[in-house]
């Protein structure tokens, strides 16, 4: 069953929420604390929920630890998942050595250029050369990969990744991917990004000044 891109987000921020409540003592929720953690009504919780059969009790609300498992399983984070990078400029640097990811069950197993100053096998993180993306890839079967190249080669190794087996691409070069029939790909422009940012800070801003 595929579900639109919304609810898996809002998952997402359900999962969030239900570790930070659980740090703070909750064994037991209510489709009420979630809903306000993630900024959705509490119909909206329950409807999100009974999508994937998970129910809860009226008056018990849901188990924390259960419904993080649940969720961790929609998600496909009940298993660590591997991912790769290409291109290690500044965002890829930064991606390639994040702590965070883990904690998430996302392990970043390596990264790939073409600058042979970057390559570092014996890394903890090692750093390869893209011609032998392809080998490493399929010989560990991994599905996820993020794009960290400028926006002129990006069609190209999207391409690469692709014929690699890659299912996955969450590209961080500036410009639209063509997404193909059996490949998912998430594009982020950090710069379109923060123009709709300011716009909508400047356009509060504005509004204020005029209703003071």
């Amino acid at each position: 069953m595929v579900m639109n891109r919304k609810c898996i987000i809002r998952l997402s921020r359900y999962k969030n929420a239900l570790k930070r409540l659980k740090a703070l003592g909750f064994v037991k929720v209510f489709s009420g604390n979630l809903a306000d953690a993630a900024g959705v009504t509490s119909s909206q919780v329950r409807k999100d929920f009974s999508l994937f059969g998970i129910t809860g009790n009226r008056r018990g609300g849901y188990k924390v630890d259960e419904l993080i498992t649940k969720i961790r399983e929609i998600l496909g984070k009940n298993e660590l998942q591997k991912v790769v990078i290409i291109g290690v400029g500044n965002i890829g640097k930064a991606l390639l050595h994040y702590k965070g990811f883990e904690a998430g069950g996302i392990k970043v197993i390596a990264g790939f250029d073409i600058d042979s100053a970057k390559y570092a096998n014996t890394s903890e993180v090692p750093i390869y050369p893209l011609e032998d993306f392809r080998d490493f890839v399929q010989q560990h079967e991994v599905k996820i990969g993020i794009l960290a190249v400028p926006d002129v080669a990006a069609h190209h190794v999207s391409e690469i990744m692709i014929s690699a087996g890659i299912k996955g691409i969450l590209n961080f070069a500036p410009i639209q991917l063509r997404t193909a029939d059996d490949v998912v790909i998430s594009n982020i422009n950090l710069e379109v990004e923060l123009e709709n940012l300011i716009y909508f800070v400047n356009a509060q801003g504005k509004t204020e000044h005029k209703d003071a």
